[in-house]
């Protein structure tokens, strides 16, 4: 099947040069067509001099004079105005493509976020067409100036690089938005935690992709998105209208870091509602420690209750056989514990690699 393409013409005449052109082959000055076309003089002076366009009603009465149809004349401004709108917006792009270069073009572009853009010009519209704007002051006001809080509840003036930031966070909604999950149901949250711990616990090859299934079963979407260099965030929780949204960046490449991570934004969805949007291990104007903490908290008690902890602490034996039967008894994966006494400084950092699994959601 062959395939056409709009012809647009690198330059377009207002349609007052054409009249002149007329008016000079009919002989007739200026105040005799605006006096046979029923026309002020200086409206035609100002078409003729292109600070004025030609209206149906003009054409008409153009027509009348000149013997020249009026579409002929509507479609002469229509294609100048069309040539006009084109050439502003090519000149706004052409500055653009300097607010689209504060963006890890590159990186996002490897990874698949961008297509490959070979002008100023599709850079520009990449990066828009990215982020779902027209304009980068559409992008200021979305992400730094809060103009829609109902839609984005955080600003990310202050923040080392909001924007790497802001397209990690974009390509998440994106993701987002191409999955299918159940309504959201707070029971059927909780009531899967125990499924949530136990999958933790075994951690077999798929259990990213099991996880997701748990998720979308009781209505939230989680989604792993790729790391950016200069986008330290770990982990982000909001709500994408009335879905809860996990993104999860896999850049704590260890069983206990992700699933505490996990687990402290599940903390988030569970505790504190649709308002908010949490980014975790990143520093925010917005970043309400209360929560934070709060969120802390849940994952502690969620991955090894602090009665269960206690207990280890009591018996005091954190070689690697003790905490695998510790691991065991409390139905957990002995990395929890492992991370849990690095953590509160019982432990080395070093000697217990074996009691840890590499979690690896890119491949």
């Amino acid at each position: 099947m062959a395939t056409f393409r709009k012809f647009i013409p690198a330059v377009e005449f207002h349609p007052g040069i054409t009249l002149a052109e007329k008016l000079q082959e009919m002989r007739m000055s200026i105040k005799e067509f605006a006096l046979r076309t029923s026309k002020p003089e200086k409206t035609i002076h100002a078409v003729i001099g292109g600070s004025s366009s030609v209206t149906s009603d003009m054409a008409v009465a153009f027509e009348n004079v000149t013997k020249i149809p009026a579409h002929f004349w509507l479609n002469l401004q229509k294609g100048y105005d069309e040539y006009v709108a084109r050439r502003k917006r090519e000149m706004q792009l052409e500055s653009d493509y300097a607010w689209a270069c504060l963006f890890p073009v590159s990186e996002m572009t490897d990874l698949g976020w961008l297509p490959t853009a070979d002008t100023k010009e599709k850079t520009a519209h990449a990066m828009f067409s990215f982020f779902q704007v027209s304009t980068a002051k559409a992008w200021q006001d979305y992400y730094m100036n809060q103009q829609l809080k109902v839609a984005f509840r955080i600003s990310l003036n202050g923040i080392n690089d909001p924007y790497a930031t802001s397209a990690w966070l974009r390509r998440g909604e994106i993701q987002a938005s191409e999955m299918t999950v159940e309504e959201f149901s707070d029971k059927t949250l909780r009531e899967a935690i125990p499924a949530m711990k136990a999958l933790c616990a075994e951690q077999p090859e798929n259990f990213a992709e099991a996880l997701q299934e748990m998720c979308a079963a009781a209505g939230v979407k989680l989604v792993y998105t790729e790391g950016l260099q200069n986008a330290p965030i770990n982990g982000a929780t909001r709500w994408l209208k009335d879905t809860p949204c996990i993104q999860m960046s896999g850049r704590l490449n260890r069983n206990d870091r992700f699933w505490f991570t996990f687990f402290h934004e599940l903390g988030h969805i569970l505790l504190h509602g649709k308002k908010d949007i949490f980014l975790e291990d990143i520093n925010y104007p917005d970043r309400q420690t209360k929560k934070e903490e709060e969120a802390n908290a849940f994952a502690s008690r969620t991955l090894l209750p602090q009665a269960a902890e206690k207990e280890i602490a009591k018996a005091g034996d954190y070689s690697a056989d003790a905490i695998r039967r510790y691991a065991e008894k409390y139905k957990t994966h002995p990395g929890i514990i492992a991370g849990r006494l690095q953590h509160k400084g019982l432990i080395p950092k070093e000697g217990y690699a074996d009691l840890f699994e590499a979690v690896v959601l890119f491949r």
